[in-house]
Parts: structure tokens; sequence; C-alpha cells
């Protein structure tokens, strides 16, 4: 274990020695600039590992997202859609019991180690997230028939979000980051899996090319209307609601299980950690709203992000609907 350890550590240092490297605003180590997206050192050695050694399966389903963009209820829902038929009943469901995060675990840290054989020994269909710009996904992804959905949040809300998150996972002997500072950082592009802009054209132009294999989902149409987005999801993944299942009310089912009011309130999410940074599952759950960021945004601030994320998606065709 120890040889092993020094040897991903060694891997690291070589990966990022050349990398052009700035401070980050949510831990207190460094984010380094890895093919065209900032990312800390940890996660540079376990994406690369993944896509030396990721195979992926025609039948696989990943939700992509980028960080704290409604990770965990992509992840809750598509995990319930993708196996609905195998329950007649939500009494005794696995989200009743367990975070989504361990029901739908990272690709990054799930094939990022060095127990390459694990992908063998996961039942079919396979679900997992992912963080990683769809750039830098493994070519079996790319090449191969799985289904990708990828969630999307307005930048305003996703600079909250962030930015309330990782203040209260920084470690206590570290200060909190103030908004202006984090925000400044935020309009650079340097925030974990950043430039924003960037990983969502990414997913988003992927999604145009081939819609039958990537859904991007915008949190705040979810939000809107989300029997009808369960309903495409479910076609997307083969697996779509018959007469019966509506007849029965399944949908509304799903929806109501995968609440954020039903998946705060529960108690393997009020307590206990998840994760390779063993991060607290209480602090996944804030408010689940759109438009928080009314709260916390000055006249300024919108000018500058607005200006910004129009000039990057440009005639792209994605837009939002306060900086369209």
């Amino acid at each position: 274990m120890a040889s092993t350890n020094v040897q991903q550590e060694n891997e690291g240092e070589n990966l990022t020695l050349s990398l052009q490297k700035e401070n980050s605003w949510a831990q207190p180590y460094p984010l380094y600039l890895f093919q065209n997206f900032w990312c800390p050192k940890i996660h540079i050695e376990a994406i690369h590992r993944f896509q030396q050694h990721f195979q992926a399966k025609d039948n696989d389903v990943i939700v992509a997202s980028f960080p704290k963009s409604g990770t965990i209820w992509m992840k809750a829902l598509a995990f319930a859609i993708s196996s609905h038929q195998s329950f007649s009943s939500f009494e005794n469901h696995p989200l009743l019991t367990s975070n989504p995060h361990e029901l739908v675990p990272f690709l990054e840290f799930t094939f990022g180690g060095v127990n390459h054989d694990i992908q063998n020994q996961i039942l079919e269909p396979r679900i997992f997230g992912t963080h990683t710009p769809f750039h830098s996904l493994p070519a079996s992804i790319k090449d191969s028939d799985c289904k990708i959905i990828y969630i999307c949040r307005d930048p305003f809300d996703n600079f909250v979000s962030a930015w309330t998150y990782f203040n209260k996972v920084r470690p206590l002997s570290l200060p909190a980051v103030t908004k202006e500072e984090a925000f400044e950082m935020y309009c650079n592009g340097i925030v974990d899996y950043g430039p924003w802009w960037s990983h969502v054209l990414g997913f988003w132009n992927e999604s145009v090319a081939k819609p039958n294999k990537v859904m991007f989902l915008k949190y705040e149409d979810l939000k809107d209307n989300t029997g009808f987005h369960v309903r495409k999801i479910g076609e997307l993944l083969g697996c779509p609601f018959t007469e019966e299942d509506e007849k029965n009310g399944k949908v509304e089912s799903i929806i109501k299980l995968c609440s954020f009011e039903k998946m705060k309130d529960l108690e393997v999410n009020k307590s206990g950690v998840v994760g390779r940074g063993r991060i607290e599952k209480k602090n996944f759950f804030r408010k689940g709203e759109k438009g928080d960021w009314v709260n916390y945004f000055s006249p300024p601030m919108v000018e500058k992000l607005s200006k910004i994320v129009a000039e990057k998606l440009g005639d792209s065709g994605l837009s939002f609907k306060k900086i369209s």
C-alpha cells in the first residue's frame, strides 16, 4: 500500500509539474490548468487514470455536471428512472437508505484508483456521475452508445451555490472566502472544473450534434416541469413509462421520492459522510431553489457576469432568460 501511495504521488507530481497554477477559492490547495480546465491535483491524478482505464459499455448511463448545478438531484432522478421497472412500489427504494452519491458514484474516483478490474464487478446497467468536461472524457464514452444526461444551472445561482458550499466544507483553520473574492475568481474561470462557460458549451454542442446520446437539461426547466423531463429521460434511457406506469402514478412517485424536501429530510442525508473528501452529507442540501442569486448579487455583479456569459456563449444557441 505504501509503495502504491508513493507511486500515485509521483504520478501526480509529474502530471502537474509544468502546469499553470493559481490559488483556489475553495480549498487550501491550488488549482492547475489541466487539459484547459482548472482542477486540484488529486482530481487530476484520478482523471488521468480514469481516461486511461475506463471502458464504457453501450448501456451505461452518465450524469454529467459542472459542480453545484443540481448534481445530487439529477443523480437521484437518473437512478430512480433507470431502475423504475424493477420497482412496483417505492416504499423500500434504495434512495431511502443511501445517498445519491453512493448509488451513482463519480467515475473519476471509481476508476481513478489502482483497482481497474472493478468495472467488471458492477451490475448493469451501470450509472455514474462525472464533473469532467466533455473534451476530456475517455474516447470509449464518446464512441460508445452510452447515454449522457447533462444538468446545467444558471451561472448566477451556480456561483452562489458553489461559494456557500465551499465555505461550509472548508477547513476550520482557514478564513471564509468573501463573496467579492470568490466572484472575481469565478469571472476569471478559476474554479474547480471551470470555466463554467467552457464546461457547459462542451456538453451543449455535443447535445446539438448527438441529441439521441446527450440530453442537455437546464436546472430551471427541470424545476418548472419535472414530470415532462422525467418522461423524456425515461425515453432516452430506453425505459419509457407505460400506460400502466402512468395509471399507477409512477412518474409522480419518482418526482416525490427525489424531491429536494424529501431527500433533505431523510436521515441518511442528514448525518454521515460520503466520498473521497469525506464530506458531510447534510452539506449537499441547501435551498434547492432557482433565482436565489438575487439575494446576493449587486447590480455591478449582475452586469459583469451577464456580459461575460453573453460573450462566451456567443451564437451557440444556448442562452438564459435574464442574460439572453
